[in-house]
């Protein structure tokens, strides 16, 4: 199964082309869903993370973590955004192996799987499960633009965009770029000449290490 690990800042259409794919049959995974999944109840994950960050923040009755309250005591600075990190993403990496390896794949036998990155700084550790790193490229001006557009408000926009790794970080991980500066229709086609070269090159390619 050819892996492809998709990224793009906030308002990128990274979404979109990732839905265009799984429309042509790529199995999609979101790793935002994985990482909420690592810290179901009852979890180890969220056993590590309480008693790191105050057992208070699990319900006694449900197992279930205050992730408001978590993510305002994780996020208060860098230290313990790393701390929480740390936890977290060794959890992750191996839910992820384990789809990537049978956990569901192996009931469809797909020939292709799209994994959205939501920080690609956060799990380059990870990228060695790649074949590709796709990265949805557009400039920030524009995306600003969109979101504002979609109702978001323009600080709200900026203090995301500021969380998330820069475009120069993107392009320089990237192993192809999908250039979003464009139209819808100048996106679909992109995506439709990127998914028709490895079709006709039978997803071929090695892991990026």
């Amino acid at each position: 199964m050819y892996t492809v690990f998709l990224a793009g800042g906030i308002a990128s259409g990274k979404s979109s082309v990732a839905r265009a794919l799984e429309r042509r049959g790529a199995w999609r995974i979101d790793l935002d869903q994985v990482s909420r999944a690592v810290l179901e109840p009852g979890s180890e994950c969220v056993v590590e993370v309480a008693e790191e960050f105050g057992e208070d923040l699990v319900d006694a009755q449900t197992g279930a973590l205050d992730r408001g309250a978590l993510a305002r005591r994780a996020f208060a600075d860098a230290d313990s955004t790393a701390r929480l990190e740390a936890i977290e993403l060794p959890y992750i990496r191996r839910m992820l192996v384990r789809m990537l390896e049978g956990e569901g794949c192996c009931l469809t036998k797909p020939r292709v799987c799209v994994v959205e990155v939501p920080l690609l700084d956060r799990i380059e550790s990870m990228l060695n499960l790649a074949d590709e790193v796709l990265v949805v490229d557009c400039p920030l001006e524009v995306r600003r633009v969109r979101a504002q557009g979609r109702g978001m408000d323009v600080a709200d926009f900026d203090r995301r965009a500021a969380l998330q790794p820069s475009d120069e970080y993107l392009r320089r991980h990237a192993t192809a770029l999908l250039d979003n500066s464009g139209g819808p229709s100048e996106l679909a086609g992109q995506v439709e000449a990127w998914w028709s070269a490895h079709e006709a090159a039978g997803w071929r390619g090695a892991c990026n290490g």
